[in-house]
């Protein structure tokens, strides 16, 4: 049997980003994956740089990335009360190639931050902006890491013992997703 295909976003591109870490420890958790990291590295979108030269390579191979996955979990920050630019940036990149990307896609949004919420806002505003995209968007639990600082060891390994049972849960949810819905059986045709 082949293992399933995770993708995984970072909504900081910060190297030591506890979002990057959380990642880490969900990936751990999640069991047998090959596991895709998205690189959100993207030029700013901009509708004259679409119309002049296209959507950019970059763009369309994340768009290629979303399609082959079988899951896709996010991790993000907050920055100002909301979704941090560069993930915002990405989806706004993606939803502009055809086809479709995370349409039917089970997805997990998770986050810490530095702050005691935890992150909390900027997955309630990443939660609003699902409809254009349409995937099956796990409610939880709800992976919300306030005071993430106090949280990870220097190996930036996740200590708290409820935040990995969290963890482990949400991601033991988005392998359960993974799995095909049953088809309705058709509707009874009268004689």
């Amino acid at each position: 049997m082949s293992h399933p295909r995770l993708l995984t976003l970072c909504g900081s591109l910060r190297a030591g980003s506890y979002n990057r870490m959380l990642l880490a420890e969900a990936v751990r958790a999640f069991g047998p994956a090959v596991v895709e990291a998205a690189d959100l590295r993207l030029p700013l979108m901009d509708e004259d740089v679409e119309s002049r030269e296209g959507i950019p390579p970059a763009v369309q191979r994340l768009a290629s990335l979303m399609r082959g996955a079988d899951a896709v979990l996010v991790a993000t920050p907050e920055y100002n009360k909301s979704v941090p630019g560069v993930l915002k940036n990405a989806l706004d990149w993606v939803s502009r190639v055809p086809g479709h990307a995370l349409r039917g896609k089970p997805v997990a949004i998770m986050s810490a931050a530095a702050g005691r919420a935890g992150g909390e806002r900027a997955q309630c505003a990443r939660r609003l902006g699902r409809p254009r995209f349409r995937p099956r968007l796990l409610a939880g639990p709800a992976v919300m890491g306030g005071r993430a600082p106090d949280h990870f060891d220097a190996a930036g390994r996740l200590t708290d013992p409820q935040a990995l049972k969290l963890v482990a849960e949400l991601v033991a949810a988005l392998r359960a997703a993974m799995a095909p819905a049953a088809t309705p059986p058709a509707p009874a045709v009268p004689p």
